[in-house]
């Protein structure tokens, strides 16, 4: 750790009321709890278990997982040892958050023993109805039929579109509607581009046999152009071969598992022209071991990556790059700390083992890698809201010997 960030700012707490933290904890979980109420038919054991969190979580403290969980001591390891009998609101925003989602999943039955009386909802995603939804949708459609219209442009367009409709999931039709307002749209929202020094990195003739690393965010309609993209990285020489990380359990509503990876596949397969090619090469990429699914349990801790075990950094640090896609990742990458926007993302990424790569569409107040100009231009228009709205992104990039390439403007 650089000697400048000796001294790290506290971390982030949800306990101060009207804040963005806060207002999840205290609203958007509550909400969280009845809509997975309604999505399946529970049975009363599950809805007094449901009822319990909803109690827990805002009126409560902290309680360790039963006794009988099967992830209890790493939870302990991660976290609960220290913070059970606390307030939800008084410890580390990102730890409440992440385990809110597993006493979420206690409280459904997921974890359950084959032989207990909950069985029949062992291992069912309570969060699966709204990721079918929303991949099902007919805007999906419109936005699978733009790669029709992609497939003839110039290569370095293609590229730009698949790693912009990656970075803005669902919010940008996939980046492929290149439109001068839609440039404009972009040009505005994306406050720091290191996207050249991304593709220096990715460059053919600077592989080794390393792969490219990408960390998902949100299934769905999220998840489709981070596959998109890795499938462009596979047959266009950029990566020899590809992992791509994701929850080995539901998380955080969205968040994409292996399941979520085979359904978003099966959809572009699905889906008429153009889709349905890059569909089949996922496919067999995933059948010859070009892209491999990679589950880590540390995927789902409620930590920065900073505390990343051993074995996961040795993965890390063999990629060619790892690509962090979405929020919680971002946080989870530069420590959920209320740092100076203008801290070098360099600064605070140095612990990684490898070049590492952001492709974040800001919706939560963490933010680092930003130039004073841009911060305070931002801060005139819109007061503190551009770091929650969804409506601004970055793409920051640290890799040891590429600091002084020349970034984007």
């Amino acid at each position: 750790m650089p000697a400048s960030d000796s001294v790290s700012p506290p971390v982030i707490l949800g306990n101060e009321p009207g804040s963005f933290p806060w207002s999840v904890l205290a609203e958007r979980h509550p909400a969280l709890i009845q809509k997975v109420r309604d999505a399946f038919p529970y049975g009363p054991e599950q809805h007094r278990a449901l009822d319990a969190l909803l109690k827990n979580c805002t009126e409560g403290v902290v309680e360790p997982l039963p006794a009988g969980a099967e992830d209890r001591e790493q939870w302990e390891e991660w976290g609960t040892r220290e913070y059970a009998g606390r307030s939800w609101f008084d410890v580390p925003w990102l730890w409440a958050e992440g385990y809110f989602y597993r006493q979420l999943l206690e409280a459904v039955g997921y974890f359950g023993a084959a032989d207990d009386n909950d069985s029949a909802w062992h291992r069912i995603d309570p969060f699966r109805p709204f990721k079918l939804a929303e991949l099902d949708a007919p805007e999906t459609d419109e936005e699978l039929a733009a790669l029709d219209d992609l497939v003839g442009r110039p290569e370095e367009e293609q590229a730009r579109a698949l790693l912009h409709g990656s970075l803005w999931g669902n919010r940008a039709d996939l980046g492929f509607r290149l439109s001068g307002a839609d440039e404009q749209g972009e040009a505005a929202g994306l406050v720091a581009d290191d996207s050249e020094t991304l593709w220096s990195l990715l460059r053919p003739a600077r592989r080794t046999a390393g792969p490219v690393c990408l960390v998902a965010d949100n299934a769905g309609r999220e998840l489709v152009p981070d596959l998109l993209l890795l499938d462009h990285l596979l047959t266009r020489g950029y990566a020899g071969h590809a992992v791509l990380h994701v929850k080995p359990h539901p998380y955080f509503v969205s968040d994409a598992t292996t399941a979520d990876v085979v359904d978003a596949v099966r959809r572009l397969i699905r889906a008429p022209g153009e889709a349905a090619a890059y569909g089949r090469r996922l496919w067999s990429a995933m059948a010859d071991g070009r892209l491999v699914v990679r589950a880590h349990p540390f995927s789902c801790a409620p930590l920065p990556y900073a505390a990343m075990p051993a074995d996961l950094r040795g993965e890390f640090a063999s990629a060619e790059v790892t690509l962090m896609k979405g929020d919680l990742n971002y946080r989870r990458l530069v420590g959920d700390r209320l740092r100076p926007a203008t801290t070098p993302f360099a600064d605070v990424t140095a612990y990684f083992p490898g070049p590492v790569a952001a492709l974040r569409t800001l919706k939560s107040d963490v933010i680092v890698g930003l130039d004073a100009h841009t911060e305070a231009a931002l801060v005139a228009a819109e007061g503190q809201r551009w770091r929650t709205s969804g409506t601004r992104a970055v793409i920051q990039v640290s890799s040891p010997g590429e600091q002084s390439l020349p970034k984007s403007s």
